[in-house]
């Protein structure tokens, strides 16, 4: 049986035997928006639990637009026109328009990389496009502290002050904040590094419920929330696409109520209930542009934990195109390889704020305690590999065989979107 992994730009086919027991796990199909200008103008003009933005924008002097980095899927270019076109026509001028990348404390998208992020030559001309920079102190603006668990929260000074403050993203599976989106744009997308790494501390993400795909008690979704509050609230445009990038889902309104009701649209084909766990479970960082470091390949690793049997054997496929990710998330695995998994965790929740990307080290650990990770990889070295602290394998079909000759069991899991598929185990 031929099966095929998202995989950079395309996709890993493998041969596995016919003898195998193998179960593919997909969503269930999802709907194409057959018109997507259409789609992306009703949004508009029927909002989730507020008023249409042309009746916003009449009222505004100034707008800001945030939209993910280049490590998202965002159909940018369905919707950035649209939007801004009507913020133009409600007589906000181009000049007071701005369209930020909320980059987090990730690096910022330039070039040739903007142009293709942006996706339409127009949006670059007609208004500034500009990234987030997160350790810039001048600019940010101070909120306050959350109520509930302390965090400073600093925001991009660009999106606080703007009367008309808009989120753009894709709704999907996140492994810390249940799913991505919405308010998750803003914070930690427009956030200072402060407030970045408070939300990222050791103690929030070490939360039993601070998984895929939940929301109730997770203290990270609920910390975001109430930086929305303290923002005085925003709007968001929302979509969802299928696994081959077209358009499922597209809604615009209320930030909190608009994001609900896209996850309750994903959630029917995200999570997918799983009746016995598998000794060997193939996946893939979904590919392109997922995959281009090895840092978020780690979402592809805990996505399909709760379907592991402890003891178990994970194989993850990532190109990794740009190899390991920042200096700083390099650092962090060091440590992690040169203290031990265990060490490791205690150091770092004694710290109130994580240092930069060593959270994604943290969330590797959930993986490691459950079963044995091995990576597929084309683009990182020997040397480069060797901070990964987990197995390298020169073929994903070699790596399954050894696999189910060590377990004795020939049922294979293969889960070949990555982590915008979220298996759980439920025997009913």
């Amino acid at each position: 049986m031929q099966v095929e992994l998202n995989y950079g730009r395309s996709k890993l086919r493998v041969e596995l035997p016919d003898s195998l027991r193998i179960t593919v796990l997909r969503k269930p199909p999802m709907p194409v928006v057959p018109n997507p200008a259409a789609a992306v103008q009703k949004a508009l003009q029927e909002p989730v639990g507020t008023k249409s933005l042309a009746q916003w924008a009449r009222a505004a002097r100034s707008a800001a637009i945030a939209v993910c980095d280049i490590t998202r899927p965002v159909p940018n270019n369905l919707f950035l026109r649209p939007l801004i076109e009507i913020l133009l026509q409600a007589g906000i001028p181009a000049r007071a328009i701005r369209v930020l990348v909320a980059t987090g404390l990730h690096r910022p998208n330039l070039g040739a990389e903007l142009d293709e992020l942006i996706g339409d030559p127009w949006v670059l001309q007609t208004v500034a496009v500009e990234n987030h920079y997160a350790t810039r102190d001048e600019d940010h603006v101070l909120l306050g502290i959350t109520a509930t668990r302390g965090t400073v929260v600093r925001l991009d000074r660009r999106f606080a002050e703007a009367d008309l403050k808009i989120a753009t993203g894709l709704v999907e599976p996140h492994f810390m904040a249940g799913y991505s989106g919405g308010r998750k744009v803003i914070a930690p997308g427009l956030a200072h590094a402060e407030t970045i790494t408070t939300l990222h501390s050791a103690r929030l993400m070490a939360d039993p419920n601070s998984v895929n795909c939940n929301f109730k008690g997770n203290p990270l979704h609920e910390e975001q929330l109430e930086i929305v509050r303290m923002l005085g609230g925003a709007l968001a445009l929302n979509t969802v696409v299928d696994g081959d990038r077209r358009l499922s889902f597209v809604n615009f309104g209320e930030i909190v109520a608009s994001h609900a009701e896209a996850v309750a649209f994903v959630r029917n084909y995200a999570e997918v209930p799983v009746k016995h766990r598998f000794r060997t479970v193939v996946t893939s960082a979904a590919g392109y542009p997922l995959d281009r470091t090895y840092y978020q390949t780690v979402k592809g690793m805990v996505g399909p934990i709760n379907i592991l049997e402890p003891g178990g054997r994970l194989i993850v496929a990532s190109e990794c195109s740009e190899g390991l990710g920042s200096a700083e998330f390099v650092e962090a695995q060091r440590r992690l390889i040169q203290l031990g998994a265990d060490e490791f965790a205690r150091r770092i929740l004694l710290k109130s704020h994580a240092d930069i990307d060593e959270w994604q080290t943290q969330m590797q650990l959930k993986s490691m305690a459950v079963g044995t990770l091995q990576l597929y990889s084309t683009g990182l070295s020997p040397a480069q590999h060797a901070f990964t602290g987990i197995g390298s394998v020169e073929s994903v079909r070699s790596a399954v065989l050894e696999s189910i000759v060590a377990s004795g069991d020939s049922a294979v899991a293969v889960i070949p979107e990555g982590p915008y598929v979220v298996p759980f185990f439920c025997r009913s």
